[in-house]
């Protein structure tokens, strides 16, 4: 049974920068394609990133390209989004996904959702 959890969420302003961070236990890792969603108040969970299992292919929702870099740490069996230049619309719970050999990084881009969930960190940005 794998296991993500995400952290690094917080209150932040426009313009600023969060690193979130999810650390997944109970599965083999590195060969997991992850993926970063997020969903905000009233409207569905949407893609925002995802990452091959090796880290040597990226996908990016339009909305975050040139601001938002995901990375990986296979050794600490870790995904990170680096999130810079934040708007008030990047307001949103974050969520990391995978599911092993199932769900490609270049599937979860084109709207595939992988099947194990973390709980969610809030990113909350003011203007």
């Amino acid at each position: 049974q794998v296991q993500l959890l995400e952290s690094g969420g917080e209150l932040v302003q426009a313009g600023g920068s969060l690193r979130l961070s999810c650390a997944a236990s109970g599965g083999t890792f590195g060969f997991y394609a992850m993926g970063w969603f997020r969903q905000a108040p009233g409207k569905d969970r949407e893609f925002v990133a995802a990452i091959s299992r090796l880290g040597l292919r990226t996908y990016y929702a339009d909305f975050v390209k040139g601001r938002f870099t995901v990375t990986r740490d296979n050794a600490k069996n870790t995904v990170y989004l680096q999130m810079n230049s934040l708007k008030p619309e990047d307001t949103a719970v974050y969520y990391c996904a995978g599911d092993g050999e199932i769900t490609t990084a270049q599937q979860m881009a084109a709207g595939i959702y992988p099947g194990y969930w973390g709980q969610g960190t809030q990113v909350t940005v003011s203007s």
